[in-house]
């Protein structure tokens, strides 16, 4: 099973690729995921300038294939993201408009961060948007609260209970994986009929 690991923020100085490391370190071999980290400040998807509805897959933009493709290739999804203004950031928002059969029946699930509420707010605030593209939120978290868990000088410092709730989101997110993989294969097999016919 192919899981992108999603660095949402793209702001100098973010702390969201150091919480995406220590995230993959959390990945057990057991669970036989093939990891990318796919951050997208590296992607660098333009505001989303496709004239067409994603899901009539007529792209006319090389960045916009490029993401399509690497979508299409991962089976399931871990965003890392924090949360801005007790909302989800619009690099994000930006990145999952862009396509729409790509994340269809592929579960998904959240480490968030951020100060009052550890981005909670953020990953509820999203979970609406990734349902209407078809994909599978997984229920538990990993949230970080950075008042606590990250020092002055950007190293953090995780505890247990960030340790097992890496762990319990993970096996849910394989079992999902698993239960949604008949779904994600008739699915792709409709799309490239479509595709090829138009």
């Amino acid at each position: 099973m192919k899981l992108h690991v999603v660095i949402a923020s793209t702001r100098p100085g973010r702390v969201g690729k150091t919480v995406a490391d220590w995230f993959t370190d959390q990945i057990p071999a057991v669970l036989g995921f093939d990891v990318e980290v796919v951050d997208l400040a590296e992607v660098g998807l333009p505001l989303l300038d496709e004239p067409h509805h994603p899901a009539e897959h007529v792209y006319v933009h090389e960045h916009t294939r490029r993401w399509s493709a690497s979508v299409t290739a991962a089976d399931a999804f871990v965003l890392v993201m924090p949360e801005y203004n007790v909302g989800f950031t619009a690099p994000l928002k930006n990145a999952l408009d862009y396509l729409y059969t790509e994340w269809n029946f592929k579960p998904v699930g959240f480490v968030s961060y951020g100060m009052t509420s550890a981005g909670l707010r953020a990953v509820e605030m999203i979970k609406p948007v990734l349902i209407s593209l078809q994909m599978v939120p997984v229920h538990d978290a990993v949230s970080i609260p950075l008042r606590s868990r990250l020092d002055a000088d950007g190293v953090l410092h995780p505890d247990q209970v960030m340790t097992e709730a890496a762990l319990d989101l993970l096996t849910q997110l394989r079992a999902l994986s698993d239960a949604l993989a008949p779904l994600r294969e008739t699915h792709l097999a409709q799309d490239d009929l479509v595709t090829a016919g138009s």
